[in-house]
């Protein structure tokens, strides 16, 4: 993450001593429309072409495409993996590159239309609709599994994650956070579940002022959530991918089922972690 980037997040979050954070707002009423995304899955199966494709969608910042060798034969999950501030599709993909491998699991990085995820309320402008559109581009390339599409995203872009998924519910089985600085959820749709991650010596999204008081707000709301703490700094450790994957894959549609762990579990421990600016 940029200076400028952390400076932005523990600005924002110098006021959630005491009360309610303001950095965690989520709206149980309708969806507003403005929110929407409208790429689906595609109902014909097309064998995809496989490999790391850029979208070239965008000018200057863009994005990526990965498909795995399966989706020539098959159906696959798809993770949409959006980066931290300052970020790219590049670092992004470094993350979860082996897991997507590993399990045959398409991935699509999008890259924010400025150095970071410009959003408020129920506005998620430029980057709601560049988003939309890689999905509707990801949707035409690879064959997904209707049920098996998820929304993840690290720091800002956890944020981002936290903030769009639950007004698409319908399209999103599973919404995955790691290190996110807050939520600011416009309205439900569906019933997506939760995957959040945080490490406990985080200087930058301090876990007291951020996942901690997410993570409550979400179950009081109804929510299914596991969540998950490591010693780790600001960076998304090894075994909170494996995990977020694994659940995915347990949804149904998978041509295999791995078990998956309690949703209460409190803390998996763990020393190695990567960076996902």
């Amino acid at each position: 993450m940029t200076r400028r980037a952390s400076l932005l997040v523990l600005g924002w979050m110098t006021c959630c001593a005491g009360g309610p954070p303001p950095n965690v707002r989520i709206d149980s009423g309708p969806s507003p429309e403005i929110v929407r995304l409208r790429a689906r899955p595609q109902p014909v199966f097309r064998p995809g072409e496989p490999g790391l494709h850029p979208l070239q969608l965008g000018t200057g910042r863009d994005g990526l495409l990965y498909v795995p060798e399966a989706a020539r034969s098959r159906r696959v999950a798809l993770v949409v993996m959006l980066h931290g501030a300052g970020g790219s599709a590049s670092s992004a993909w470094e993350v979860v590159r082996r897991e997507a491998m590993d399990r045959q699991v398409a991935v699509l990085l999008p890259e924010s239309r400025d150095w970071s995820w410009r959003f408020r309320g129920s506005d998620f402008g430029a980057d709601g609709r560049f988003i939309d559109a890689s999905l509707t581009m990801a949707f035409e390339r690879v064959a997904v599994e209707p049920a098996q599409v998820a929304l993840a995203g690290f720091s800002m872009g956890a944020t981002l994650a936290l903030s769009l998924g639950p007004p698409n519910g319908d399209l999103f089985s599973w919404i995955i956070a790691f290190a996110p600085t807050g939520i600011e959820a416009a309205g439900r749709t569906g019933h997506p579940r939760f995957f959040v991650a945080h490490g406990t010596v985080d200087e930058i999204a301090l876990v007291d002022r951020t996942s901690r008081a997410i993570v409550p707000a979400l179950r009081a709301a109804g929510d299914f959530v596991v969540y998950r703490e490591f010693p780790a700094p600001h960076a998304v450790p090894e075994p909170a991918i494996e995990e977020a994957f694994s659940l995915l894959l347990s949804e149904p549609g998978s041509p295999s089922t791995p078990p998956a762990p309690s949703a209460r579990t409190p803390t998996s421990p763990s020393s190695s972690a990567a960076s996902a600016r």
